[in-house]
Order: C-alpha cells, then sequence, then structure tokens
C-alpha cells in the first residue's frame, strides 16, 4: 500500500512556516517566484538566498521546493546549481516546458537527476501524460496543477488517479504532487485520488482544522466547567 507523505506549505513567509512546522502536520515547503515577490521577499539574489537558507534551516530535514526563474538554458542549469549549493534539502523546481512549448527542458531534468545529484520537482503540469514523462526523465517530484485542472472543465482526480496508476505500473519512484489547490476539500481529495503530497496555503490548513461546531464546543465545555468550580 502506498504510504502517504504529506502537506507541503505553499508560501515563502517565515513566520507561517513556523507556525505550522511547530505543530508536526507539514512535511515540506514550496515557493515559487510569484509567492517569493507577493510574500515581500527583496533585495535581489542575496535576499532570496538569505529567505531560502532561513526556510531551509528552520525546516530541515524536510524539503524545500525553489524555482528557477528562468527559461534559458544555461541560466536554470546555473541557477539549479547556485539553489542546491544553498542546503541539502533543497529541490529545484524546473517547469515541464518553456513559454512557447519548447521542450529541451525535460533534457537539463535528467542531467541534473543523475549528472548533479540534484533533486528536481518538475512544475506546471496539467495532465498525467506530462507527469509520466518528467517521471520517465528521472524526476523525483511530478508536480500537477490540480485546480487548474478543474479550472478547464476536467476532474483532476481522475488525472491523478490516472497518473498513480502508471507511476505504479512502471515502477517509478517519482512522487506525485497535486497543487493549485483552491478548496480544503481538494486536499482529502487528492489524497484519496493517490497523490504522495499536496500543497496548500496556510488558509487552507486552517480551513481543515477550525471547524466551527467544534469551537461550539469547545464553548459549551468551557461554560459547563465553570459550573463545576
Amino acid at each position: 500500500m502506498k504510504t502517504l507523505t504529506g502537506i507541503f506549505l505553499d508560501t515563502g513567509r517565515i513566520d507561517e512556516i513556523r507556525k505550522y512546522h511547530a505543530m508536526g502536520i507539514i512535511r515540506g515547503v514550496t515557493t515559487n517566484p510569484t509567492i517569493l515577490s507577493k510574500d515581500g521577499v527583496t533585495g535581489g539574489w542575496p535576499g532570496i538566498e538569505k529567505h531560502c537558507k532561513e526556510i531551509a534551516t528552520l525546516i530541515d530535514p524536510l524539503p524545500l521546493s525553489v524555482e528557477v526563474t528562468t527559461n534559458d538554458r544555461e541560466g536554470m542549469l546555473e541557477q539549479a546549481r547556485k539553489f542546491s549549493s544553498w542546503a541539502k534539502n533543497i529541490n529545484v523546481k524546473i517547469p515541464i516546458h518553456g513559454p512557447e512549448g519548447e521542450t529541451e527542458n525535460l533534457v537539463l531534468v535528467r542531467e541534473l537527476e543523475t549528472k548533479d545529484n540534484i533533486r528536481v520537482n518538475v512544475t506546471a503540469m496539467m495532465s498525467a501524460q506530462q507527469c509520466l514523462l518528467a517521471a520517465m526523465a528521472g524526476a523525483t517530484y511530478v508536480s500537477i496543477f490540480g485546480g487548474r485542472v478543474n479550472n478547464m472543465g476536467y476532474d483532476s482526480r481522475q488525472e491523478v488517479r490516472r497518473l498513480r496508476t502508471l507511476l505504479d505500473s512502471f515502477g517509478s519512484t517519482a512522487k506525485i504532487i497535486v497543487g493549485s489547490t483552491r478548496e480544503v476539500l481538494n486536499i482529502v481529495e487528492w489524497f484519496e485520488a493517490g497523490a504522495d503530497i499536496v500543497t496548500a496555503v496556510p488558509s487552507l490548513i486552517e480551513g481543515m482544522l477550525v471547524h466551527p461546531y467544534s469551537k461550539e464546543t469547545v464553548r459549551m465545555f468551557l461554560e459547563d466547567g465553570k459550573k463545576l468550580v
């Protein structure tokens, strides 16, 4: 039976990472240029390096995903080597292909995994077939954007189930990450469908944890407890 890895926290904020890591409920952290920009990381590459090293140290030995910011092959290779040198638990996110459908990225994925011994998270994928090819190229993680698949009018759970069957049939050790999470319900549904990892922003984890009836029940316990003393 497949063993679940768990939830990767989708944030670049140190305070949020510290909060949920202290609870023991996350199994990694994932970032991308959009997240780091939104969360206020500044100072160019020195600022990014300092921030990522702080996260990596905080969650060690759990993995931290850091994404390249270019589609130039040599640029991606240089960044991948730079990121992985910051901490042993950093893996590098490489998109499945370029913005115009350029297909050289999987060559780089294979090189990083086999020659540089760098763990790669292939990202921005929307189908089981894309993820299968990334896994065959040697990626450690294959990330399908489940929320965007749903937005396109397809059932992301079906794609995750299909991918789970394919990877198991091929004997692949690649971990399935499902991201672009929109709803609390997505998290459990994607685990049920066969995901190893689901990424979630802090508000979705809060939604999993806090229930209005639990709040009501705790209030009742506390009020009744006052009557006993």
